[in-house]
């Protein structure tokens, strides 16, 4: 009998491959997004297709905690912020930035999926290596036609963050550069905003 090379069982289906739905004419919509079973964790919605995301790295986790623990702690009382939600940008877009900015009127429960562009203050992208080209130019051209005000990319240079910030052009519809940012996130629009973004590592609070 001739050598196994796989040690799964015959029949059993591999599983890097699975079984995903067969996109309708024209694409998936928006509102198909939260009816479709079984997806990976965090899929989006781009121009009609389904987009997933690869095992997120430490740094991006970490970069998301350090973006939502310090806008949570300065933010006004009108807005929120969230982390992993996505904006039903028209009929077959549906991105999930990594951290939003929005109205709190905006909020209508725990069992909320999405917010519409016109809540959203602010979007943040953390970059990962498999998300370079949507994060840097599809996403931002996608968010600017919304009318989202504010947009910041951030990136990863020797475990350190940088912090790129845009501000909308609302007559050309599109950002407008604002800033780059390495140590330290001193904003005062779309509020008063500042993150030591040298913590992005720090386990615990430092000692007085």
């Amino acid at each position: 009998m001739g050598a196994n090379t796989s040690a799964a069982p015959e029949n059993e289906p591999d599983e890097r491959f699975w079984n995903y739905p067969v996109p309708p004419p024209g694409g998936w919509t928006a509102d198909d997004l939260d009816g479709l079973l079984d997806l990976p964790p965090h899929t989006e919605l781009i121009d009609g297709s389904l987009v997933f995301r690869s095992p997120q790295r430490k740094f991006h986790a970490r970069m998301m905690y350090l973006l939502e623990s310090s806008l949570l702690a300065q933010i006004p009382d009108h807005l929120d912020v969230d982390r992993e939600m996505t904006i039903k940008l028209d009929l077959h877009n549906r991105p999930e930035p990594d951290i939003l900015v929005y109205r709190a009127e905006a909020d209508t429960g725990p069992g909320q999926t999405w917010y519409a562009p016109e809540d959203v203050v602010l979007a943040v992208e953390v970059v990962s290596p498999d998300s370079q080209a949507r994060d840097r130019e599809v996403k931002p051209r996608k968010y600017a036609a919304a009318g989202i005000p504010h947009l910041w990319r951030v990136e990863e240079n020797d475990g350190l963050p940088i912090v790129y910030v845009y501000e909308l052009d609302p007559s050309t519809e599109s950002y407008v550069p604002n800033g780059i940012h390495h140590d330290r996130l001193k904003l005062t629009a779309p509020f008063d905003i500042d993150i030591d973004l040298t913590a992005v590592n720090r386990r615990r609070p430092r000692g007085d």
